[in-house]
């Protein structure tokens, strides 16, 4: 009697940092791969990928290489874990409100938003890691048409959500700055001058 030879394959266990690229098993191969007989054995393809914060199964499939005949085995799998974590320092983005002036001229002038606003996706920010994220639940808005109605600093509201280019949500990943705007009015300035005048006694 000749009993099937057990086989145990198993992926590793992997973890990084969230950088906003997906953590795959990549070059690592398996962490455990015994009881082949010399001269057989399997490839093996890795399809497990995890890019937010989270786990998932370090998944992969194996196909016998030619001369393996899958009836001499008993092949136990094993699926480690993708592993990604919060990051210790946030990655640090910059959101700068919209600014108008102009000199007095009776009309209103109305300053809102922020710079580098894509429609329908907020506010575009490039991390340190190359990668664009989009800032949306801000608002930055003032309007005046007196010289008084300038404002240094116009505030912003709202609480910033973050998200990738995908629309997931990865706020927890950043510390959002705000650069506030302004609105600044000047005075017209106005020249007045009287005729010169002429004629004989």
């Amino acid at each position: 009697k000749i009993n099937k030879a057990t086989v145990t394959l198993q992926s590793k266990n992997l973890s990084k940092e969230y950088d906003g690229t997906a953590l795959t098993n990549g070059g690592n191969g398996l962490e455990v791969e015994t009881g082949w007989a010399e001269g057989e054995g399997a490839t093996y393809t890795f399809t497990g990928s995890q890019t937010l914060v989270g786990h998932s199964a370090n998944a992969f499939t194996y196909t016998l290489n030619g001369g393996t005949d899958e009836g001499n085995y008993t092949i136990n799998k094993t699926e480690g874990q993708l592993t990604v974590t919060n990051r210790e320092a946030a990655y640090e983005v910059t959101v700068k409100a919209n600014s108008g002036s102009k000199d007095y001229d009776g009309k209103l002038l109305e300053v809102s938003g922020f710079q580098n606003e894509v429609e329908g996706k907020g506010i575009e920010v490039e991390a340190s890691n190359g990668l664009t994220y989009y800032v949306t639940g801000l608002t930055s808005e003032a309007s005046g048409t007196d010289v008084a109605d300038s404002v240094a600093s116009i505030p912003v509201e709202g609480t910033a959500k973050v998200v990738d280019s995908e629309g997931e949500d990865v706020t927890s990943q950043f510390n959002v700055k705000v650069e506030n705007g302004s609105l600044k009015i000047n005075k017209a300035t106005v020249t007045l001058q009287s005729k010169n005048l002429s004629k004989e006694y």
